[in-house]
């Protein structure tokens, strides 16, 4: 988006300088060009005030002399009325030169000190061979044919002066737009930063952080933004707490019914019968407090879990070990020496590994061996693999409430939903006999992000 701004504000500031300067380039230009001009008029006059300059005309020696003091680039000379020439004439032949209007006189003076005293005779300006010629017409003392001014200038030579304007122009025009471009940068900055700030806080609420903020400062709109976005985190915060009280009322509720049974159990005659269900009976128990207890957790841990998953793939591998050795399977096992957290609750990762156990008893023959590897990944908190010897799993048996198999098809998705709430993923895939390969990607514990907001 900031390049994009960018990149327009450039575009508009470009036309912007275009639009002025190339009117300015064109007027540069023609004023060069007549002020070049008008200085070859006022080196004919300074040529025919020298003319002028003493009672007696300059020599040839002392004429020449003075025109090589003028500028380089110009020709300049004196035709007199019988053809000569001293100086550098234009280009071509004298004969080619275009006729002189306008010869000057003296005003009808009389006397020497007169004419001597009179103002020099006006130059005229004429193009001339891809240039400018400027001709002026100056009387000898003795009234006889005028003596002719020649200046001549090409265009090359008048348009020379133009480069340092355009240079000049140029770079200023650069420098308008490199300042252009620096303000749209502070500028979109300061609009840009508090949007990635925001969207990174609605990208972390998404994964489940309720607790993320987004920034509430940079200019009015994007604050009402930010701040709409900080009502809605706590509103879901407060409908995700509502849900969790309604769910530990419900289970608690259960608590009666559950007693009953005991009480069932209890009344049993048979010693062994009662045992085996009160045993069942306080399984239940425990999870449906453990049900109430994650429930019930405090906001912080509650939103953004964190377990060591070692310790829980310890304990409930060992649960099952023993049905697995009532079932004659053979466990195999590699679990990390030291702890690995991973961003999960440890009642959410035991039901995971409980279903993806339970589905390898159920549904794979008895005898079928099972694998159980976990550890950490670069890319995420942990990896956890169990595989076994089974049929397989097809590649839809991940969706709720489906199942190929006349079970309710609830245990995949439960593991499923425990990787992803994690921040990762579950993949199904085939194990190296041909079973079933089922891999969940924990995310790291929440502790180790930014959760300031900010």
């Amino acid at each position: 988006m900031r390049r994009r701004i960018l990149l327009l504000v450039a575009g508009a500031i470009t036309v912007v300088v275009l639009a002025f300067a190339v009117p300015l380039a064109l007027l540069v230009r023609h004023v060069v060009y007549d002020d070049a001009t008008a200085s070859l008029r006022d080196e004919a006059n300074r040529i025919a005030n020298y003319l002028h300059s003493g009672y007696t005309p300059p020599t040839d020696a002392q004429l020449t002399a003075y025109l090589a003091t003028l500028p380089d680039g110009r020709a300049a000379s004196v035709v007199f009325a019988d053809g000569t020439v001293v100086g550098t004439p234009p280009p071509g032949s004298t004969a080619d030169l275009p006729p002189v209007q306008g010869l000057a006189d003296n005003g009808g003076q009389s006397s020497d000190e007169d004419r001597h005293r009179s103002a020099p005779p006006q130059a005229t300006t004429v193009s001339y061979r891809n240039g400018r010629l400027v001709q002026l017409a100056v009387l000898d003392p003795d009234r006889e044919a005028p003596r002719v001014v020649c200046v001549y200038a090409s265009d090359d030579e008048l348009h020379s002066g133009e480069n340092g304007w355009w240079l000049l122009l140029g770079l200023s025009s650069l420098g308008l737009l490199l300042l252009g471009i620096g303000a749209a940068e502070l500028l979109t900055r300061r609009l840009v930063r508090p949007l990635v700030r925001t969207a990174q806080t609605a990208h972390r609420i998404t994964a489940g952080d309720i607790t993320a903020r987004a920034p509430t400062d940079g200019p009015r709109e994007i604050a009402e933004v930010g701040q709409a976005l900080n009502r809605l985190g706590e509103r879901v915060d407060e409908l995700i707490a509502e849900e969790r009280e309604t769910v530990a009322d419900l289970s608690h509720r259960l608590r009666t019914p559950l007693t009953a049974l005991r009480l069932d159990a209890e009344s049993l005659r048979d010693p062994d019968e009662a045992e085996r269900v009160g045993a069942h009976v306080t399984a239940l128990e425990r999870m449906l407090t453990a049900v109430i207890h994650a429930a019930r957790r405090p906001q912080r841990e509650g939103r953004m879990p964190a377990c060591d998953a070692t310790a829980v793939v310890t304990e409930r591998v060992a649960f099952w070990s023993a049905l697995a050795d009532d079932q004659g399977r053979d466990v195999a096992v590699e679990l990390p020496e030291s702890a690995l957290p991973v961003r999960a609750s440890a009642e959410d990762l035991a039901a995971a590994v409980d279903a993806l156990l339970e589905n390898v008893v159920a549904h794979t023959p008895e005898g079928s061996s099972v694998h159980v590897s976990l550890h950490a990944d670069p890319r995420a908190g942990a990896v956890l693999q169990i595989a076994d010897d089974g049929p397989g799993i097809s590649d839809d048996a991940s969706a709720r409430g489906r199942s190929d198999r006349g079970s309710t098809g609830l245990g995949l998705d439960i593991a499923r939903r425990c990787a992803e709430l994690s921040g990762g993923a579950m993949t199904i895939g085939r194990s190296e006999s041909g079973g079933a390969l089922v891999t969940l990607r924990l995310g790291p514990p929440a502790a180790s992000t930014d959760r300031t907001g900010s």
